[in-house]
Protein backbone atom coordinates (compact mmCIF):
# COMPACT_ATOMS: atom_id res chain seq x y z
CA UNK A 1 0.00 0.00 0.00
CA UNK A 2 0.93 3.23 -0.96
CA UNK A 3 0.45 6.26 1.02
CA UNK A 4 0.39 10.09 -0.86
CA UNK A 5 1.53 13.31 1.52
CA UNK A 6 -0.94 16.42 0.01
CA UNK A 7 1.47 18.41 2.09
CA UNK A 8 5.14 18.12 3.16
CA UNK A 9 6.02 17.10 6.48
CA UNK A 10 8.10 19.71 8.37
CA UNK A 11 8.98 20.11 11.91
CA UNK A 12 9.52 23.72 13.43
CA UNK A 13 13.19 25.16 13.38
CA UNK A 14 15.21 24.93 16.56
CA UNK A 15 17.71 27.26 17.30
CA UNK A 16 19.63 24.81 19.99
CA UNK A 17 21.93 22.45 18.31
CA UNK A 18 21.54 18.64 19.11
CA UNK A 19 25.12 17.95 20.78
CA UNK A 20 27.46 19.55 22.97
CA UNK A 21 31.35 18.77 22.57
CA UNK A 22 32.85 17.21 25.50
CA UNK A 23 35.24 20.46 25.99
CA UNK A 24 31.81 22.49 25.94
CA UNK A 25 30.23 20.51 28.81
CA UNK A 26 31.11 22.79 32.36
CA UNK A 27 30.40 25.73 29.86
CA UNK A 28 26.82 24.48 29.01
CA UNK A 29 26.26 23.52 32.91
CA UNK A 30 27.61 26.57 33.92
CA UNK A 31 24.77 28.30 31.57
CA UNK A 32 21.83 26.33 33.18
CA UNK A 33 21.69 23.33 31.60
CA UNK A 34 21.43 19.86 33.90
CA UNK A 35 23.03 17.25 33.23
CA UNK A 36 21.47 13.78 32.63
CA UNK A 37 23.37 10.80 33.50
CA UNK A 38 21.62 7.87 31.46
CA UNK A 39 24.15 5.24 31.93
CA UNK A 40 23.28 2.09 34.28
CA UNK A 41 24.29 1.08 37.48
CA UNK A 42 27.11 -1.52 36.06
CA UNK A 43 28.31 1.65 34.20
CA UNK A 44 28.02 4.11 37.12
CA UNK A 45 30.11 1.22 39.23
CA UNK A 46 32.94 0.46 36.79
CA UNK A 47 33.68 4.40 35.99
CA UNK A 48 31.71 6.47 38.32
CA UNK A 49 29.02 8.70 38.85
CA UNK A 50 28.78 11.93 37.13
CA UNK A 51 28.18 14.09 39.89
CA UNK A 52 25.53 16.87 39.77
CA UNK A 53 23.49 14.88 36.94
CA UNK A 54 20.10 13.90 37.47
CA UNK A 55 20.38 9.74 36.88
CA UNK A 56 17.81 8.61 34.73
CA UNK A 57 17.17 5.35 32.96
CA UNK A 58 17.27 5.54 29.31
CA UNK A 59 14.21 3.56 28.56
CA UNK A 60 12.63 5.67 30.72
CA UNK A 61 14.24 8.83 29.99
CA UNK A 62 11.10 10.04 27.32
CA UNK A 63 8.68 10.11 29.95
CA UNK A 64 10.48 11.61 32.47
CA UNK A 65 12.00 14.62 30.68
CA UNK A 66 8.83 15.18 28.14
CA UNK A 67 6.60 17.37 29.52
CA UNK A 68 3.70 15.92 27.68
CA UNK A 69 4.13 12.74 29.72
CA UNK A 70 1.76 12.01 33.21
CA UNK A 71 4.82 10.87 34.79
CA UNK A 72 7.12 13.71 34.12
CA UNK A 73 9.28 15.55 36.11
CA UNK A 74 8.57 18.87 37.50
CA UNK A 75 11.53 20.31 35.57
CA UNK A 76 10.37 18.52 32.43
CA UNK A 77 9.12 21.73 30.45
CA UNK A 78 9.45 22.97 26.87
CA UNK A 79 12.14 25.34 28.38
CA UNK A 80 14.22 22.55 29.95
CA UNK A 81 17.91 22.12 28.88
CA UNK A 82 18.99 18.65 29.32
CA UNK A 83 23.01 17.53 28.70
CA UNK A 84 21.94 13.63 28.19
CA UNK A 85 24.84 11.61 28.91
CA UNK A 86 25.26 7.72 27.77
CA UNK A 87 28.67 6.35 27.37
CA UNK A 88 29.43 5.95 23.94
CA UNK A 89 26.50 8.84 23.18
CA UNK A 90 24.69 6.78 21.10
CA UNK A 91 21.45 6.18 23.38
CA UNK A 92 21.76 10.24 24.28
CA UNK A 93 21.48 11.30 20.41
CA UNK A 94 18.37 9.39 20.12
CA UNK A 95 16.54 10.78 22.87
CA UNK A 96 18.20 13.87 22.26
CA UNK A 97 16.58 13.85 18.81
CA UNK A 98 13.21 12.52 20.39
CA UNK A 99 12.99 14.51 22.94
CA UNK A 100 13.71 18.02 20.43
CA UNK A 101 10.87 16.46 18.41
CA UNK A 102 8.44 16.55 21.39
CA UNK A 103 9.25 20.36 21.63
CA UNK A 104 11.71 20.49 24.14
CA UNK A 105 14.44 22.68 22.38
CA UNK A 106 17.18 22.62 24.86
CA UNK A 107 17.62 18.97 24.91
CA UNK A 108 20.92 17.95 23.54
CA UNK A 109 23.72 15.24 23.88
CA UNK A 110 27.52 14.57 24.68
CA UNK A 111 29.38 13.61 21.77
CA UNK A 112 31.16 10.82 22.38
CA UNK A 113 29.37 10.49 25.51
CA UNK A 114 30.68 9.51 29.00
CA UNK A 115 33.69 8.38 27.18
CA UNK A 116 34.54 11.64 25.83
CA UNK A 117 33.88 13.13 29.08
CA UNK A 118 36.60 10.92 30.81
CA UNK A 119 39.00 11.53 28.27
CA UNK A 120 38.85 14.85 29.12
CA UNK A 121 39.04 14.51 32.59
CA UNK A 122 35.39 14.73 33.29
CA UNK A 123 34.65 11.65 35.24
CA UNK A 124 32.46 13.04 38.15
CA UNK A 125 34.01 9.92 40.13
CA UNK A 126 34.44 9.88 43.78
CA UNK A 127 37.32 9.41 45.69
CA UNK A 128 38.16 5.68 47.54
CA UNK A 129 38.74 8.70 50.38
CA UNK A 130 35.08 10.16 50.49
CA UNK A 131 33.12 6.39 50.17
CA UNK A 132 34.18 6.21 53.57
CA UNK A 133 31.00 8.70 54.05
CA UNK A 134 28.71 6.32 52.67
CA UNK A 135 29.71 3.10 55.00
CA UNK A 136 26.82 1.62 56.53
CA UNK A 137 27.43 1.33 60.18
Amino acid sequence: MTTALTAPVSAPFVSVPLSVQANDFRAALAAGAVAVDLRDAAQHRAHGALLGAVAVASDQALDLLGPDSPVALRAATVDAEWILVSEDGYDAEWLAWHLQARGVRGARFVVGGHRALRSRGVTGSIGSDALGLYDPR
